[in-house]
């Protein structure tokens, strides 16, 4: 089964030399022997993925993404749309600041699936023009330029991946922050577009008794003490007893932790 074919800003965006970043620790354990657990309930929070990915692709054939960020929810919709053959597209954000091991997954994926993944890259003279004006590690200095450097390496590429789709699907869930403690397993957004929620309802370790009963590839920085995973220079390893995504922007308040791609605005939240 092959994904809707890229239409993908070809532009290659160099990665940047991020230094003095904190470095993830060696791992002392990996992701699936810490994380993994079969929970009550489980099964029957599966089969209502299924059923509403299902959904996603019957209400909107041919126009339907899963915005995949290579992390290990977004994995798990990933399998579960090659296993099922469901007419929905893989589409990911390449900012130009991954890490490699996120990056690796893109053929991974392909390989394992045989899906294309359509990759989104930002305007290249976009990234230099916000660079230059406001140096490498601007998204340091406040949050106004960090918010800044995600509307260029991420929210403009997303437009473009969303441009001609009636709906997307996120692997957001409910656990993963106080931000998304409410959030709805389907939307409408302003704009009309339906946003599905598939996994909200799924605890952490319900995602990685998913991923190791089959075998799914997942980024190797999970196995580093990583649960949330985004830009190289967002991104920390969090210790014994933080957030889940407290190694995302933790020089912010708790509260301006979004790069918002999910943020809110005037949405209407229908039930599935």
């Amino acid at each position: 089964m092959n994904a809707t074919s890229s239409d993908a800003d070809d532009g290659a965006v160099s990665a940047l030399p991020w230094a003095t970043l904190p470095e993830a620790g060696p791992a002392a354990s990996s992701a699936i022997s810490l994380y993994a657990r079969l929970t009550p309930g489980f099964d029957e929070r599966l089969a209502a993925t299924l059923a509403l990915l299902k959904q996603a692709a019957s209400e909107h054939p041919g126009s339907v993404v899963l915005a995949n960020s290579l992390g290990a929810e977004d994995m798990v919709l990933t399998d579960l749309i090659a296993r099922h053959q469901l007419p929905i597209a893989i589409g990911t954000l390449q900012t130009g600041a991954l890490n490699p091991e996120t990056l690796a997954l893109i053929p991974k994926i392909e390989a394992r699936y045989g899906l294309t993944v359509e990759l989104y890259s930002p305007v290249e003279e976009s990234v230099v023009h916000f660079v230059r004006q406001n140096g490498e590690k601007a998204m340091y200095q406040s949050i106004e330029l960090r918010k800044a450097c995600c509307q260029v390496r991420k929210l403009e590429p997303l437009g473009r991946m969303l441009a001609k789709r009636t709906a997307w699907v996120t692997g957001l869930r409910r656990e993963q922050s106080n931000n998304r403690g409410a959030m709805p397993d389907r939307e409408v957004e302003a704009n009309g577009r339906a946003k599905f929620n598939p996994l909200v309802d799924w605890t952490w370790n319900d995602v990685w008794h998913y991923i190791e009963t089959h075998q799914v590839p997942y980024n190797a920085l999970h196995d580093q003490f990583m649960p949330s995973i985004g830009c190289a220079p967002c991104t920390r390893a969090i210790a014994v007893g933080e957030e889940f995504r407290a190694g995302r922007w933790w020089w912010e308040d708790e509260n301006a932790k979004e790069c918002g791609l999910h943020v809110k605005q005037d949405s209407a939240a229908v039930s599935a």
